[in-house]
C-alpha cells in the first residue's frame, strides 16, 4: 500500500489526446466522398486521462504526467477542471498536441490518430523519476506500454522516488506477446489486464487458470477485467471474483480506465482486497451509464455508500 503521508495519492502517467468525435452520419464515405456529421464533442483522451480525472472524482489526490503542445491550453484546462493536478504536464515547443479524430455509424467505428506531442513522453517520464520529481507520489501508475528494454530500469527509477508502480498497457499485442514480458510484470506492485491481453500473455482463456498463470510467472496482484462478466483479482495468491453489477450501458469508453481508479482509490487507502476489487468493478461498470470517459463514475460520497449496501 502507497505511503500516504504524501502531498498526491496517485501520479497518473501517460500519453495525452485530444479527441474529436463524429457521429450519425447517415453514409460510410467512399474514397473521395464527403459525409456530414450530425454531432460533434471535443473530449479529453487517452488512459492516462481518463484514469486521473476518475481518482479525483473519487477523492483521491491525483495528478497526470504526460506531454502537450504549444496548442494544449484547452486539454490541461479541462483536466484542471476535473479536479487533476496538472503541474507534471510539460510542453513541447515543436510538436502539437496529439490528436484522435473518432468517426463512427452505426455500422462502422474507426480512429484516425496523430502522436504528436506524446513522441516526448517517454523521455519526460524518464526525465522525472531520474531528477527525482516524483516523491510527492505515493503511487504511479503507468497508463502505456513501456518500452521492453528498459522497463526494469524504469521501475526502478520510480521506486527510488519511494512510490509503488501500477500498469495498465492497453491493447498493444506486439507488446503483450513478447516474451520479455514475463520477466517484467513480476516487478509491479499492480498489473491491469483484460481479458484479451491477459490470455495474449498467459495462453489461457479460462480466468481462474490466467491468474494461476500470473501466479506462477512471479506476479502478486493482478486486478482482471472481464467486461460484462465483472472482475477478477490474484491478491498475493489467493483469487478473487466479482460478479457483475446490473448496469444499462450506453458508451463504454474508458470502463477499463475507470476500474483502474476505483481499485487504486481503495488501495491507497488501505482497503481490503475484496473493497479494492468491487470498487472497480462499480466504477468501470457504472462509468459506461453515461457518455464520455468518467461522467458515469461515482463521486466518493456515493461510492462509499455503494460499498456498504454491498459488503454489510
Amino acid at each position: 500500500m502507497p505511503e500516504r503521508a504524501k502531498a498526491l495519492d496517485v501520479l497518473v502517467a501517460g500519453e495525452l489526446y485530444t479527441d474529436l468525435i463524429l457521429s450519425g452520419f447517415d453514409f460510410w464515405p467512399q474514397p473521395g466522398q464527403e459525409a456530414f456529421a450530425k454531432t460533434f464533442h471535443r473530449e479529453v483522451g487517452g488512459g492516462a486521462s481518463n484514469t486521473a480525472c476518475g481518482l479525483a472524482k473519487l477523492g483521491s489526490r491525483a495528478a497526470v504526467l504526460g506531454v502537450v503542445g504549444e496548442d494544449g491550453g484547452w486539454l490541461v484546462e479541462q483536466l484542471e477542471r476535473n479536479g487533476v493536478d496538472t503541474s507534471y504536464i510539460s510542453r513541447d515547443a515543436v510538436e502539437p498536441t496529439a490528436i484522435t479524430v473518432a468517426v463512427s455509424t452505426p455500422e462502422e467505428r474507426s480512429f484516425l490518430t496523430y502522436a504528436g506531442a506524446n513522441r516526448g513522453f517517454p523521455a519526460a517520464l524518464a526525465e522525472a523519476a531520474a531528477a527525482k520529481r516524483l516523491v510527492q507520489a505515493g503511487h504511479v501508475h503507468l497508463a502505456f506500454p513501456p518500452e521492453l528494454s528498459n522497463a526494469p530500469e524504469l521501475f526502478a527509477a520510480i521506486r527510488a522516488n519511494g512510490c509503488t508502480v501500477s500498469l495498465d498497457v492497453g491493447w498493444h499485442e506486439g507488446w503483450l506477446r513478447d516474451g520479455r514480458v514475463r520477466g517484467i510484470l513480476p516487478l509491479l506492485d499492480l498489473f491491469f489486464p483484460n481479458e484479451v491481453e491477459a490470455q495474449c500473455i498467459t495462453g489461457e482463456s479460462d480466468p481462474e487458470k490466467m491468474l494461476r498463470r500470473f501466479a506462477d510467472l512471479g506476479l502478486r496482484r493482478v486486478a482482471l477485467k472481464l467486461g460484462a462478466r465483472g472482475a477478477a483479482l490474484l491478491w498475493d495468491g489467493e483469487a478473487w471474483f466479482a460478479a457483475p453489477l446490473a448496469v444499462k450501458p450506453i458508451d463504454t469508453t474508458g470502463a477499463g480506465d475507470c476500474f483502474d481508479a476505483g481499485f487504486l482509490h481503495s488501495w491507497v487507502r488501505g482497503d481490503s482486497a475484496e473493497v479494492c476489487l468491487w470498487a472497480a468493478n462499480a466504477c468501470g461498470a457504472l462509468s459506461t451509464e453515461a457518455y464520455g470517459g468518467v461522467k458515469g463514475v461515482p463521486d466518493g460520497v456515493r461510492l462509499k455508500e455503494l460499498l456498504k449496501a454491498h459488503l454489510c
